[in-house]
């Protein structure tokens, strides 16, 4: 028994230290929308402005992802800067692999959609018959935070495809489309908090529709053509200093540390 007791405490330190991610509040719901939304501006603003181009744009951003999700790894614990600098740099990634294979490979959103949702599905899956859950409340072993990266990564990439096949393939414009993925979320909110709907399955699919959410508000600040024109370099200042003093916020309050 008393054995029992040890392994069992031995365990809850562990959690308690190695959980790296975020408590679930309205701060991490507003950095995630301004992350996706420096994610669909930036990538804009270092593919065409700075003309790096898809490819040589991917090459640089991945690379500071990489040493950004090294310090992530070897981090003990969540830490608001390093995590939310992974989220907006793996946003700019998954922006990067989706606008890749539609412009430089010619494949259709509709294609791209179907394809990231079924890689989603499948790391979901594997996710799950590995570590029999898919709360990010667990996420304190190195496996189980791989999964966690890799399933972020895919649902960026899906919520480009989703978002630009919305917005722009499907002609509704980029207002409509952040009504509509706006009203999505609350609909999953409403199942959730009224309904019951299943708090794992309701955070991963709110946390894919504000993907195109954001996506489709940084398009219309920051696009000419159906948006405000404000440009890709005032929209990404503007958002990156926004998420830079909610971080501090965080960071100095401790708001959203997972007790």
């Amino acid at each position: 028994m008393e054995t029992v007791k040890l392994n069992n405490q031995t365990k809850n330190n562990a959690e308690k230290m190695l959980n790296k991610v975020p408590e679930i509040t309205l701060y991490f719901w507003i950095i995630k929308v301004l992350c996706t939304t420096v994610g669909e501006t930036a990538a804009d603003f270092l593919n065409t402005d700075l003309n790096l181009g898809l490819t040589g744009t991917i090459l640089v951003i991945g690379i500071l992802l990489i040493i950004t999700l090294i310090f992530q790894f070897k981090s003990r614990k969540y830490v608001p800067s390093i995590y939310w600098l992974a989220v907006v740099l793996i946003s700019i990634v998954g922006t990067l692999i989706t606008d890749n294979l539609t412009d430089n490979f010619g494949v259709s959103l509709e294609i791209t959609t179907a394809i990231f949702a079924i890689l989603l599905a499948v790391v979901f899956v594997v996710w799950y018959k590995v570590e029999k859950t898919l709360s990010i409340h667990s996420i304190f072993t190195i496996r189980r935070e791989a999964f966690y990266w890799l399933a972020i990564l895919v649902t960026f990439a899906l919520g480009t495809a989703a978002g630009d096949l919305v917005a722009e393939t499907l002609n509704l414009g980029y207002p409509l489309s952040a009504i509509i993925f706006a009203a999505s979320i609350g609909i999953i909110a409403v199942a959730h908090f009224r309904f019951k709907l299943n708090a794992v399955w309701a955070f991963w699919i709110a946390y894919i529709l504000t993907r195109p959410l954001g996506a489709s508000i940084g398009d219309y600040l920051s696009q000419t053509e159906g948006g405000l024109g404000l440009g890709t370099v005032i929209t990404s200042a503007f958002f990156l200093v926004a998420i830079l003093g909610t971080v501090i916020y965080l960071t100095i309050t401790k708001k959203d540390v997972i007790k």
